[in-house]
């Protein structure tokens, strides 16, 4: 079975066939920088990076393009009363966000276009729209008329009629419908403003990604990804204006759920969020992405403490096996199950797939009690390569600070493991439990087995 991808534009799922044989070329919608990321924004970060793990892992070339808005009405208003300068807010915003994907695993985009840095494009593409008369300019500001454009709310499955109108169009009746939405707004006092040949103004936030997305991946590409949240109006304009211009764009849509807290979407303007930067101090980070990353990515994830405890609890069984077998085969990297292969190509079925890991770590488990080490070492093999491909390889999230103190914190441990056989030696069941519990207090787990006691990290 070769990889198929569930298409919102037609409602199906659809065999993904690229432009170009052998390369993929993806745009997910980034954010606007008014704020922190917090884990409702990043889920999509996490699903995208997996797609593009597992597209690497199956040959392609993958070009990853995800913007900055780093400006917007909304970073105007922050920026006002935080009383900083615009781009001050945007970069500082900008450098969490940067820092979140580190933190979680993602692999940087193949380029992360500013909107402030693409004017140009944008100018050139509101142009074309209005020598096809898809666009029209009305004292400075600039709208793409609905009308002239018959698809019109395909994408996101809605009759035009039955549209509300676009959020600037109170009291605007300079419109030819109330439905057009701006591509440009002219500037006003304070605001910072460009030139274009209708006087000075900023984009609107439909125009810049249509101008970034084909900027780095040509008039038509791959997949457009992003939140369910965005389908209307965000990208259902996006889709109308590059349509209209005569771009290809996008040939799937790719949306995933959104992550809830008590049924509500998780935002800043209900002030439900858990900022990244916080939620990593009480979990690890690998175990925050392997939460975020279980669920089908179009399914919804409503969070709970106690989900995301599972979850960690969950990659921990698979850190443990992967720890215990090295210390008995040669680590390495072998091909994934063909059944792990199956889930993936089926829309990316990361639940399913997760399921083929874990019974793996199973049946490895088992070989290790058996003392079969080959199929151990077949096992981790498999192990090693499905957590590459999903971003939570082990290895690749040891701590630094942790490995670095490692020896010495083996000498200390093996001190007290010594005391408490001690203690066993001399049937002082008492004293012996007494030392694995301060053990565990301090976040140390060990474990009984036949070569003697192992300890390890929880």
């Amino acid at each position: 079975m070769s990889l198929h991808l569930y298409d919102t534009a037609t409602r199906s799922v659809r065999a993904f066939e690229p432009l170009e044989p052998g390369k993929a070329s993806i745009y997910l919608c980034g954010l606007t920088v008014q704020g922190p990321p917090h884990i409702g924004h990043v889920r999509n970060w996490i699903n995208m990076d997996i797609l593009r793990r597992w597209l690497s892992s199956t040959g392609y070339e993958v070009t990853f393009v995800r913007n900055v808005t780093d400006i917007d009405d909304k970073i105007l208003i922050k920026s006002a009363d935080a009383g900083e300068p615009w781009w001050a807010l945007s970069f500082r915003n900008e450098r969490e966000i940067i820092a979140a994907e580190q933190a979680l695993g993602c692999r940087p985009p193949s380029y992360e276009p500013r909107a402030t840095g693409h004017v140009p494009e944008m100018i050139e593409l509101m142009q074309r729209l209005i020598a096809g008369g898809h666009a029209y300019e009305a004292d400075g500001d600039v709208y793409f008329d609905v009308r002239s454009f018959p698809s019109y709310g395909a994408l996101s499955g809605q009759k035009i009629d039955e549209m509300q109108a676009a959020g600037d169009s109170v009291g605007d009746s300079r419109k030819r419908d109330p439905r057009d939405f701006a591509l440009w707004k002219a500037a006003k006092p304070g605001e910072p403003s460009w030139p274009t040949p209708w006087g000075r103004g900023r984009p609107g936030w439909h125009l810049e990604c249509s101008a970034m997305a084909t900027k780095y991946l040509g008039p038509t590409f791959d997949i457009h990804g992003g939140g369910l949240d965005l389908v209307f109006p965000h990208h259902e304009n996006e889709l109308a204006q590059s349509s209209a211009a005569g771009d290809g764009f996008a040939r799937y849509w790719m949306h995933n759920g959104l992550v809830t807290m008590s049924g509500e979407k998780m935002s800043k303007s209900l002030g439900n969020t858990l900022q990244v930067r916080e939620i990593v101090k009480q979990w690890r980070p690998v175990e925050v992405r392997y939460y975020l990353g279980a669920a089908h990515y179009r399914s919804a994830i409503d969070f709970s403490p106690a989900a995301l405890d599972d979850a960690a609890a969950a990659y921990r069984r698979i850190e443990n096996f992967v720890e215990k077998a090295s210390a008995v085969v040669e680590s390495h990297v072998g091909e994934v199950p063909d059944s792990f292969g199956r889930a993936m190509d089926d829309d990316l079925g990361v639940a399913a797939a997760l399921g083929v890991l874990h019974e793996t770590v199973r049946a490895g488990n088992t070989a290790l009690a058996d003392g079969a080490k080959e199929t151990v070492r077949e096992a981790l093999g498999q192990v090693e390569a499905m957590t590459q491909v999903l971003g939570i390889h082990p290895a690749d999230w040891t701590d630094t600070a942790v490995s670095d103190l490692t020896p010495v914190l083996d000498a200390l441990v093996q001190v007290a493991l010594a005391q408490r056989a001690a203690a066993r030696e001399r049937k002082d069941y008492a004293a012996s439990d007494l030392i694995r519990d301060q053990l565990a207090a301090a976040g140390l787990v060990v474990e009984d087995t036949p070569d003697g006691p192992r300890w390890s990290l929880k």
